[in-house]
């Protein structure tokens, strides 16, 4: 059962030392007023078996407007109602609204970390809305100015060049004037990779170079990628609300018909929230999903699967989008595929009754953790070889 009834846990902050409540929501204060949120968050002091801290949440009247059921979906347009904040600022308030309104409680280390956390979602959304490029499952490319292929260890940072350019170059054309070859999954890292780096570039140098270092020896990926860098929550027993998304976060939404689900790369799909309503479409970058558009294309791989001459499993990119697109002009029919689609997923290998969405987000972790795990990642390294 999720929790879409329940108050937002919102975050917390812990208390430094000498510090008392004052001091934090002046802090708190500074950042938020000029956002035009201070008078939306209630702050408190708890007593945590990690410490004291400072938890900061949305004020129930606000939050049964701005998020009502935990629906960040149509958030900026509710911002955009009872605010004058535009642009980037928007973007920034956004993220702020979603993590004061969270279902599950995230902590933070100190206010720095909270604020880097929530420019890191900015800079991830701004690339994710901002990449484009080939998709393609089996075989891989980068701009050969930046990377170089290592065998058996994968596309290396060069000696001279720097990571923020290297992961742009690899993945906006507007750099390099091409796309690159990627699959959902490996893109979702070089984005996330990208705003963490651009953060760190900006705030933390020792990381920044740290970050370099690594890309240059070693190609982080897959299941260490994320024990590195990113942090999750939600469980198939306590689920994230499905509505219930901040800018930023990595999501998985799972194919749940197993036929077509064994065409390779159509196992699911990998995106980004971008904030407004709209998840990444790095095939076509200007044409960003909504929820519903990217449950319908989902749905749709079961009738563009088949058998090419080698008796591979294909897709039909072309009828999923004639199907799609007739589907939607049908609002029965769309509204029956998405009864179908808005479940919480069956768990890996198993194609029940469930649908596609998970009951987890991902998102990135403190830079104190990263920098920790990176330096932990580099000792093993150095002992396995």
């Amino acid at each position: 059962m999720d929790n879409v009834g329940s108050p937002p846990e919102g975050i917390s902050i812990s208390f430094p030392p000498e510090s008392d409540a004052h001091h934090m929501h002046d802090q708190v204060t500074q950042i938020l007023r000029p956002l035009g949120g201070l008078d939306w968050c209630m702050g408190e002091s708890l007593d945590l078996p990690q410490g004291r801290v400072w938890r900061l949440r949305l004020k129930e009247p606000h939050f049964e407007i701005l998020l009502p059921s935990h629906d960040t979906l149509g958030l900026r347009q509710r911002l955009t109602q009872i605010t004058n904040i535009s642009g980037n600022d928007l973007l920034m308030l956004e993220v702020w609204v979603a993590l004061l309104g969270a279902p599950v409680r995230i902590d933070f280390a100190d206010l720095d970390e909270l604020q880097a956390h929530v420019r890191i979602r900015c800079n991830i959304a701004r690339a994710a809305e901002k990449t484009a490029l080939a998709f393609k499952t089996d075989a891989a490319e980068r701009p050969s100015a930046f990377w170089q292929d290592q065998p058996g260890t994968g596309f290396l940072l060069k000696p001279e060049a720097s990571l923020t350019d290297a992961l742009t170059a690899a993945t906006q054309p507007e750099r390099t004037g091409r796309l690159y070859e990627f699959s959902c999954y490996r893109a979702t890292e070089y984005v996330i990779l990208l705003g963490i780096a651009q953060e760190a570039e900006c705030s933390r140098p020792g990381l920044y170079e740290q970050l370099e270092r690594t890309a240059r020896t070693r190609c982080i990926k897959s299941g260490s990628f994320h024990e590195v860098f990113l942090s999750e929550y939600g469980t198939a027993d306590v689920p994230i609300p499905m509505n219930y998304y901040v800018p930023g976060d990595r999501v998985w939404f799972k194919n749940p018909d197993e036929p077509s689900s064994n065409a390779s790369g159509y196992e699911g799909s990998w995106v980004i929230y971008l904030g407004d309503g709209c998840f990444s479409n790095f095939w076509k970058r200007d044409s960003p999903y909504t929820l519903q558009d990217k449950m319908l294309e989902i749905y749709h791989w079961r009738d563009g699967a088949y058998l090419d001459d080698q008796s591979m499993l294909q897709m039909n990119e072309k009828l999923v989008e004639d199907k799609v697109a007739s589907t939607q002009k049908s609002p029965d029919r769309a509204q029956q595929v998405l009864n179908r689609m808005m479940r919480y997923r069956d768990l890996m290998g198993v194609y029940s009754e469930g649908g596609s969405i998970d009951s987890s987000r991902e998102f990135p972790r403190d830079l104190s953790s990263i920098a920790a795990s990176l330096a932990k990642e580099t000792a093993h390294s150095s002992t396995s070889h």
